[in-house]
């Protein structure tokens, strides 16, 4: 079993607020789980209207689906022109972490 994980450090466009950031936010969350399947959420920098963390997490038997799922991931986050990517961090672990 592998666990894969990713953190995306975004900076968003044009927004003034706490609502507007949910507006951004929140649909690129829900498409990350409709199109991946995988578990996603907003973690971090909550506070903060232009900053977001993003956190995924998918569990699998297979390192190399798990690696192409992750990095459909990023490249999705990447593509958004709504959002700034600053950084992403991606962490992988199996059974014997």
């Amino acid at each position: 079993m592998y666990v894969g994980t990713l953190s995306f450090d975004l900076l968003l466009g044009d927004v003034r607020s706490l609502k507007e950031k949910r507006s951004v936010v929140r649909p690129i969350v829900a498409e990350l789980h409709r199109k991946f399947s995988v578990s996603v959420a907003e973690v971090g920098v909550q506070n903060l209207h232009r900053r977001a963390e993003i956190g995924v997490a998918m569990v699998s038997g297979d390192t190399g689906h798990l690696s192409d799922v992750l990095d459909r991931c990023e490249r999705l986050i990447a593509a958004r022109p709504e959002v700034e990517l600053l950084s992403v961090r991606r962490r992988l672990h199996g059974d014997d972490d």
